[in-house]
């Protein structure tokens, strides 16, 4: 045996020792019997119970329900619709009404997969490996943001528009953020602006912040609640406990919302549940 050979023979035995201590590639795995997934470190994994939420109760999201629920209603018929994003305040039913659609469209056979914001560098291989099955899937990505160094959000936007890999026909992205463009907004980056012959040219940074969510066909905004509207969410989310807002459960929800420097259908829900382990 040549001293070249040995070289091979011993390469390969370091490969095979190399390919036992390294963790397999996950299969990725679509069993029928499952609607949700979620993307983790193992592949695909199938989420037997799933946090259902019923588009009646998202009180004073009228708007956004009807233009989500039509895009998502185009996208199951085969017809045009956009990738969404949803932003604004916290706690105002972003992520509910993504679940929504789950729970509306079941018995047309649309599943979602949550992929969490570390996986972002994955989509393309996520995207690919769904188009393989026959079901739609939304890609659920939520409270989706990018700080200045991170460069993960590149995988986003190539995804989005701009790659040679086309987005599949049954393949939908649904993201929420409490950022309007998913990164961090500075000083600087207006200062760096220039205004030429009377025209205002953005800086290049806020070109490339803007560029990500501008690749999002459908933006709905969420804002926060007025005290009117959080208290018909309270009363609501009591009446589904049984109990009643009377005078002391409204004065005392204004002060647990006003503790939290916030009004939200989240804080309303929290309320709730608060109230109900005092009686």
């Amino acid at each position: 045996m040549s001293e070249f050979d040995k070289l091979f023979k011993r390469l390969e035995l370091l490969l095979d020792r190399v390919e036992k201590i390294l963790p397999a590639r996950a299969e990725f795995v679509t069993e029928q019997g499952y609607q949700a997934y979620r993307w983790t470190a193992r592949g695909l994994e199938g989420i037997a119970v799933v946090d259902e939420v019923d588009k009646a109760d998202l009180l004073h999201l009228e708007r956004q329900k009807n233009l989500l629920f039509r895009n998502t209603a185009q996208f199951l018929r085969d017809q045009p619709a956009n990738n969404a994003l949803l932003w604004g305040a916290r706690g105002t039913g972003k992520s509910s009404l993504i679940k929504a659609q789950l729970t509306e469209f079941r018995e047309r056979e649309l599943c979602i997969v949550e992929v969490p914001k570390a996986a972002t560098s994955e989509l393309f291989d996520i995207i690919r490996l769904l188009a393989e099955d026959g079901r739609r899937f939304i890609v659920y990505l939520d409270d989706l943001s990018f700080e200045a160094n991170d460069d993960s959000y590149k995988a986003l936007k190539a995804c989005l528009e701009g790659s040679l890999q086309p987005q599949p026909d049954n393949v939908i992205i649904y993201a929420t953020s409490n950022r309007r463009h998913l990164m961090p907004e500075s000083m600087q980056d207006n200062l760096d602006s220039t205004v030429v012959d009377g025209q205002l040219h953005p800086s290049d940074a806020i070109e490339e912040k803007i560029s990500l969510s501008d690749r999002f066909g459908l933006w709905l905004s969420f804002h926060p609640f007025t005290q009117d509207q959080y208290l018909a969410v309270v009363e609501q989310s009591l009446a589904a406990r049984g109990l009643e807002l009377d005078e002391e459960a409204r004065l005392e929800s204004i002060r647990f919302a006003t503790s939290r420097g916030s009004r939200s259908g989240r804080i309303a829900v929290q309320f709730a549940a608060y109230w109900e382990s005092l009686l």
